[in-house]
C-alpha cells in the first residue's frame, strides 16, 4: 500500500526569523539628493530607535524564495475543490476583483460628501433592489458586516415589532439542525432557546411545533435549505402556523445557493431573513476579513431597518437618517462597501437565467456525489438532497475509522477535507457541498479519492486512522493545539 499520494517534494522551510543573518538586506537605495537630516533631531529622541529588535535581516532572494515555498504548500480554490457544506467555498470570478479594484470605487473615503458619492450610492441602492427581487421580500439593509452579524440584525427586528405590538415575547425556536450561530444569536438578542427535534426525513417535525408555539414565542429560526441540505417541505404550513399564533418567521438564507432563481423565501412566508454574500454571491470567505450579511424583510419590518437608508430626492441619492422607527445603526458607515460591490458585479455578471443555473448546477452537483458515493458511507437521511449531501461514518466506525479520520486520508490525496462532525444530529457526520463551479472531472476525482479510501477501511483500517501521510506533519494533537496554542515566535 502507498502511503504517501501527493508528497510535497521540497526542503523543510525555516521561518524567516531562524534565516535571518546580521548584516543582510532585501533592498537598495539610491544617494540621498537633499542634505541628511538627523531623525533624532527632527522627531525627538523618544520617537526614534535604531533598529526593530528580533525583526529578520535576510536577502532579497531568501524573502522572494521563502514566500513563493510556502505558497506551495496552501491549498485553494484555485487548485481544488473546497468540499465544506454549509459554506460554499466557492470559486470567485476575477472580474468582481477587477471591478472591486476601479479607483473610484477602491478609493472612495467613507466621508466623502453624497454629491462626490452617488456611484458608490447607486451600487447600493442596485444591490438592495436585486437582493429584494432574489428574496421576494420587500426591503434590504447592507449594514450587517457579516451571516452572524445579519442574524443578530435580524433578531433585533423582530424583538423591536414584537415591542411595537406591546409584548416582545420570550421564547425562540430553533430546529436542531440549525446553524450554530442561531442559539446565540437569539441568546444575544434576550430570547430563551427552545430546540424544535427533526422528524424522521431530517426537517422540522410540524407536530412539535404545533405544540410548541403559544404566546410566548417570538419566532421560529429556520434555515432552507437546512444544514441537511434538505428542503423543508412544509414550510408554507410552518409560516401559516406562526403568523396564526402572532410569531414570525425568520430564515437563515446561508443555503440561498439552492434556491437562487428557484425559489423566494418571501414568497413561503418568511418575515426577515439574512443573506451570506460571501456564500451565494460570490465575494471572499474567510480568513477573518470582511464579509456581508444583509437582511432582507417584509413591508411591516421596513420602518425599524437599521439608519440611514438609501432614498432618491429629486434626482439624486441621499441618506435617510429620519427614522424613527429604526433598531439604530449596526455598522460603521454603510457596511463593507468592497463586499458589496463584488456581490452586485457577480449579480450583474449572470442575469436572471445566470443565477438560476448556478443554482442548479450546485444542485446537480451535490447529487451527483450523493449517487456515487452511496454505496460506500451511509446515508442517514433519505429526503430529496439539495446543495449538499450529509454521509455518516457508521460503516466505517464499525471498524474503527471514524470522520475525522476518513477526512485526515483525504488530505493524502490531494483534497481539502469536507465538513467534519456536523451536523451534529448526525453522529459522526461527513458533510459535503461541491458548490456549482465544480466540473466533472473535478467531482471524479472526489468521488474516487472517497470510494478508494472506503475500500482502504476495509483492507487497513490503521491506515486511515494515521493519516494524513503525505503531509509536512503528521497527526498533530489538536486538543493540545486548541488549548494551547503557539501563536508568536520566540527568539531563542
Amino acid at each position: 500500500m502507498i502511503k504517501k499520494v501527493r508528497p510535497h517534494i521540497n526542503q523543510n522551510e525555516p521561518l524567516l526569523f531562524e534565516r535571518s543573518s546580521p548584516g543582510k538586506v532585501a533592498y537598495q537605495l539610491p544617494p540621498l539628493d537633499v542634505p541628511p537630516v538627523d531623525p533624532a533631531a527632527a522627531l525627538g529622541a523618544d520617537w526614534v530607535r535604531s533598529e526593530i529588535s528580533g525583526f529578520p535581516e535576510v536577502s532579497e532572494v531568501e524573502v522572494i524564495r521563502h514566500f513563493t515555498r510556502l505558497s506551495t504548500w496552501n491549498y485553494a480554490i484555485d487548485l481544488g475543490v473546497y468540499p465544506l457544506g454549509s459554506c460554499t467555498m466557492k470559486y470567485n470570478p476575477r472580474l468582481n476583483e477587477y471591478v472591486a479594484r476601479l479607483e473610484g470605487l477602491a478609493q472612495a473615503h467613507p466621508y466623502q460628501p453624497e454629491h462626490l458619492s452617488q456611484g458608490a450610492m447607486r451600487i447600493q441602492a442596485t444591490l438592495e433592489q436585486m437582493l429584494a427581487e432574489i428574496t421576494g421580500m420587500d426591503a434590504v439593509t447592507l449594514q450587517p458586516a457579516a451571516g452572524a452579524h445579519g442574524e443578530l440584525t435580524g433578531i433585533f427586528l423582530v424583538r423591536a415589532l414584537l415591542e411595537s405590538r406591546g409584548d416582545a415575547r420570550e421564547k425562540v425556536l430553533i430546529p436542531d439542525s440549525a446553524h450554530g450561530t442561531n442559539p446565540a444569536t437569539a441568546h444575544m438578542a434576550g430570547y430563551q432557546v427552545v430546540s424544535i427535534p427533526s422528524n424522521a426525513e431530517g426537517m422540522v417535525d410540524l407536530g412539535q411545533l404545533d405544540h410548541l408555539v403559544d404566546d410566548s414565542v417570538a419566532a421560529l429560526m429556520v434555515t432552507n435549505p437546512n444544514t441537511l441540505g434538505i428542503f423543508e417541505r412544509e414550510i408554507r404550513q410552518i409560516a401559516r402556523l406562526l403568523h396564526s399564533r402572532g410569531a414570525l418567521l425568520y430564515m437563515d438564507g446561508a443555503n440561498m445557493n439552492a434556491l437562487v432563481g428557484i425559489a423566494r423565501p418571501g414568497d413561503f412566508g418568511v418575515d426577515v431573513m439574512h443573506l451570506n454574500l460571501h456564500k451565494t454571491f460570490s465575494t471572499p470567505h474567510g480568513g477573518g476579513g470582511p464579509g456581508g450579511g444583509p437582511v432582507a424583510v417584509t413591508r411591516e419590518l421596513e420602518p425599524l431597518l437599521p439608519a440611514p437608508r438609501i432614498v432618491s430626492r429629486n434626482g439624486a441619492l441621499s441618506y435617510d437618517y429620519d427614522r424613527p422607527q429604526s433598531i439604530g445603526r449596526v455598522r460603521a458607515f454603510y457596511g463593507n462597501f468592497g463586499v458589496l460591490v463584488r456581490a452586485l458585479a457577480y449579480i450583474l455578471a449572470h442575469g436572471g437565467n445566470g443565477l438560476r443555473n448556478a443554482t442548479l448546477d450546485a444542485l446537480l452537483n451535490a447529487n451527483y456525489v450523493r449517487r456515487h458515493l452511496e454505496g460506500c458511507y451511509e446515508l442517514p437521511y433519505n429526503a430529496p438532497t439539495m446543495h449538499e449531501c450529509v454521509f455518516s461514518d457508521s460503516r466505517q466506525a464499525a471498524l474503527g475509522v471514524r470522520t475525522g479520520d476518513i477526512a485526515k486520508r483525504l488530505i493524502d490525496y490531494g483534497f481539502h477535507p469536507y465538513t467534519v462532525s456536523f451536523p451534529l444530529i448526525v453522529h459522526g457526520a461527513m458533510m459535503i457541498e461541491p458548490t456549482e463551479t465544480e466540473d466533472k472531472r473535478e467531482l471524479d476525482l472526489l468521488i474516487d479519492a472517497l470510494r478508494s479510501i472506503a475500500e482502504e477501511v476495509q483492507r487497513d483500517p490503521e491506515l486511515v486512522r494515521s493519516a494524513p501521510h503525505a503531509t509536512r506533519t503528521t497527526r498533530v494533537d489538536e486538543v493540545s493545539a486548541a488549548r494551547k496554542p503557539v501563536v508568536r515566535w520566540k527568539p531563542a
